[in-house]
């Protein structure tokens, strides 16, 4: 069964990635406003009929600013686990949403696609990551995660294209004109990947299986896209794994788009 991946946008002003079956499509967050949401995936020839549901990975604005538009212009699917939603609801702009609750840790169907989600370490109140499968093909994601814990590691074994954050450099980090309290909570646990951590990452996830890796969630401020593509080609490289296709994603516009055989 055949998979499309395209991350619709990334970073600070907004997340959306489409990932879809020949049948089904689906959007893990939605940051952008539901207008240009429906512009980007026309762009990409990608009907809106085709678009099921929207999966949530946690309640922050820049992953939710779209979900309402979605749901009462588009008749989309919510889907959240309970702590996501118990967060959403203290927004009044958000509180009288219809979801469909899953639980972290138990896989779910949306069409053909399975969506199994899984435990991160972020500052949110139950953030998840998923893998989206159709068939033997899957697709990791991990767009906000501070730490790569033994779980994270287990879930995204095995997948075919990787979606992970890789957020800051860590010398403009310690650079940049931000307090120093908010640069603590960006590289701690519960903050966002360095590009270095992410690489790491990908090198040990790097099995026969991987095809290809985005590189999400670039900070504007701390990060430069050429320092993320670099780490990530150096280590994969260096690691042996050449094979392995690196894609930057962006605020503005869409990503390349990666399609199984």
């Amino acid at each position: 069964m055949s998979l499309q991946v395209c991350v619709l946008a990334s970073g600070s002003s907004g997340n959306c990635i489409f990932v879809g079956s020949t049948r089904t499509g689906i959007l893990i967050d939605a940051g952008l406003s539901g207008k240009e949401t429906l512009r980007r995936l026309d762009l990409l020839e990608i009907p809106a009929a085709r678009i099921r549901a929207v999966c949530v990975s946690h309640e922050h604005n820049d992953h939710t600013a779209g979900l309402r538009a979605l749901q009462r212009r588009h008749g989309l699917d919510l889907y959240a686990n309970t702590g996501t939603i118990e967060a959403l609801q203290r927004n009044p702009d958000l509180n009288d949403l219809a979801w469909k609750v899953f639980s972290t840790g138990f896989a779910f169907s949306i069409g053909d696609l399975t969506v199994e989600p899984f435990a991160v370490s972020h500052d949110a109140y139950e953030p998840v990551g998923f893998v989206i499968a159709a068939g033997r093909e899957r697709v990791g994601i991990a767009t906000d995660i501070g730490v790569a814990t033994g779980l994270v590691r287990e879930r995204l074994k095995g997948c075919r294209v990787l979606v992970i954050e890789s957020n800051h450099d860590e010398r403009l980090l310690l650079e940049a004109e931000r307090p120093w309290q908010l640069k603590q909570r960006i590289a701690g646990r519960q903050g966002h990947l360095s590009n270095a951590s992410a690489a790491r990452l990908v090198c040990e996830l790097a099995g026969p299986e991987l095809e290809h890796v985005f590189l999400v969630h670039l900070s504007e401020e701390c990060n430069r896209q050429d320092l993320a593509l670099k780490t990530a080609r150096q280590m994969l490289d260096q690691a042996g794994h050449a094979r392995i296709g690196v894609s930057l994603t962006f605020p503005d516009r869409v990503s390349e788009i990666w399609c199984s055989a």
